[in-house]
């Protein structure tokens, strides 16, 4: 190996480092505001009710025909969720809101069974009175943000509320939201996301554990600050005004929701966080599920980066909003950070061994390697502000960060494909049906929806063996911390495509009884 390569590889590992290091600094220092600031909550569950906060906003709840309270349109966009979408449109039309200022509708894309359930369960609430459309398009263009932007054209309400399929809002959801747009500024409200099955497998334990770390630390501390945040795609509700106002919902990022709150944001426009309003939904059992979700947050998010981060920085926005933003839009170029670090490992090693004087600033580098502990206390910090006894979750929170490193080829797949693969389908997340508690024990495998083996997984375990070579060239050369972290990194990639064949192998066995199932529901649906 020539020297200069040994060289660029190792000042490529001191800057790859830095940039770790800054990111999860940036990581701790949140966790840390927001457990200080806010230990378990207690701003959050201290929000005015919706009585003092209309009252203040002289909105009389009194009038017999609510003629002060804003209009609501609820939309439900679905697409192909036949074990999961009567539940949520029965749950949006038992809100708690005057009915004739409620409008709901149900922007369908399915092309499967699902659709004919919707017209069964939207002719049933229409004719109680309810005031529900069942809204389905010729095409899927713009996919979820097409489906959002043909509600709009119709949609009667002031304000805008926005679940997913697999979300169940309260009955409250819209008394304790609408208060909050008595300040002309406030563009959207978002919500925190609960669980409805979190403990249905080890693989949605981990899930939750990782999502409560996002909305009880990430989305609290940019609240608690004034920061930029996003709205979740779910369990929130905007202003009519504030979507028309940021240019609309746009399809050419994998993540409109977020896109749209940084355009929100440029404009002037404020967010607020209700973390104390909870919206459980269903995490997804199944691990090329859940690879898919990733694939498609990681992209989405890195297009948004591309797109709007110039915007963000020509901005009047303070210093540190700017800072934030930039350090939010990325977050996922820290599984690309580790792929780096993963390949350059035994370059490093060899370098070490060959320059002596490479000693001191690969000192520098275990410095910058500490950063390493900041998802531990990011997920404490969820935990504990959750009320939870965060050290008898130790366990699942050196899981969850090991297995987070496991998903570095994931996201490289998806930063690569923003530029190979220009227009990608939006692909959904399908979920099963599993609410808790009748679901604990109940298989997944024999229904429909299930996705093929993902080939990515033999990369993932060609790089595992790779990272294990580099642990074993590091401890050959007395190099501890590479040895460590290389020896992380193939546990986690070999972990997560282990746990992927393994399902999938599940899913073909369970072919002959989906078969079934599908037959049966289909049945159903007709002789309904």
């Amino acid at each position: 190996m020539t020297d200069g390569v040994l060289i660029a590889a190792g000042a490529i590992y001191l800057i790859t480092s830095l940039m770790l290091f800054v990111l999860g600094t940036n990581l701790s220092l949140l966790a840390i505001l927001v457990v200080v600031r806010d230990p378990k909550g207690k701003t959050r569950r201290n929000a005015p009710s919706m009585v003092d906060a209309l009252n203040h906003a002289s909105i009389d709840l009194t009038e017999p025909d609510h003629a002060s309270l804003p209009t609501v349109t609820v939309q439900l966009p679905i697409y192909n969720e036949l074990y999961v979408a009567e539940r949520a449109i029965r749950a949006v039309a038992a809100m708690d809101y005057p009915a004739e200022l409620l409008q709901i509708q149900v922007l369908d894309d399915s092309d499967d069974e699902t659709a004919t359930l919707i017209a069964q369960v939207v002719t049933e609430l229409g004719a109680n009175g309810l005031d529900i459309v069942h809204v389905q398009r010729t095409d899927r263009t713009g996919y979820k943000a097409g489906a959002l932007g043909e509600g709009m054209r119709s949609a009667t309400g002031e304000l805008i509320a926005i679940f997913d399929a697999d979300f169940v809002p309260p009955a409250e959801f819209l008394t304790e939201t609408v208060p909050h747009f008595s300040d002309p500024d406030i563009g959207f409200v978002q919500c925190r996301w609960g669980h409805i099955n979190a403990d249905y497998s080890w693989m949605t334990r981990l899930q939750s554990l990782a999502i409560d770390g996002h909305f009880m630390v990430e989305q609290a501390a940019r609240g608690l600050r004034n920061y930029w945040f996003n709205f979740n795609g779910t369990a929130g509700i905007w202003r009519a005004a504030t979507i028309e106002d940021a240019g609309g919902w746009t399809a050419d990022t994998l993540t409109e929701d977020l896109d749209l709150s940084y355009r929100a944001h440029l404009k002037g426009w404020r967010g607020h966080y209700r973390e104390d309003v909870v919206v459980p939904g269903e995490l997804p059992a199944q691990m090329s599920s859940f690879r898919r979700q990733q694939h498609r947050w990681a992209r989405g998010s890195l297009e948004c980066a591309k797109k709007l981060l110039s915007p963000v920085w020509r901005s009047e926005a303070p210093f540190a909003t700017k800072f934030q933003a930039t350090a939010h839009l990325t977050a996922y170029s820290i599984h690309l950070m580790l792929f780096t670090l993963a390949l350059i490992y035994p370059l490093v090693v060899q370098a070490g061994a060959r320059f002596q004087g490479f000693s001191t600033l690969y000192g520098v580098g275990y410095v910058f390697a500490l950063s390493s502990l900041s998802p531990g206390i990011f997920f404490i910090a969820g935990q504990r502000r959750l009320g939870q006894s965060w050290w008898r979750r130790l366990p699942r929170i050196i899981t969850v960060t090991i297995l987070g490193a496991g998903m570095m080829v994931n996201t490289l797949r998806a930063a690569i494909q923003i530029f190979t693969h220009p227009n990608p389908e939006f692909e959904r997340t399908a979920k099963f049906g599993l609410a808790e508690p009748e679901a604990v024990g109940r298989s997944w495998t024999h229904k429909r929806y299930q996705l093929s083996l993902d080939r990515i997984v033999y990369v993932e375990m060609l790089l595992a063996f790779y990272c294990w070579f580099g642990a074993w060239t590091a401890l050959s050369h007395r190099n501890w911390g590479i040895a460590l972290y290389a020896t992380v990194f193939g546990l986690g990639l070999f972990a997560i495509a282990s746990a992927t064949i393994g399902q999938t192998i599940s899913v073909y066995r369970s072919r002959e009884r989906r078969a079934g199932t599908v037959a049966a529901e289909r049945s159903a649906l007709l002789v309904g």
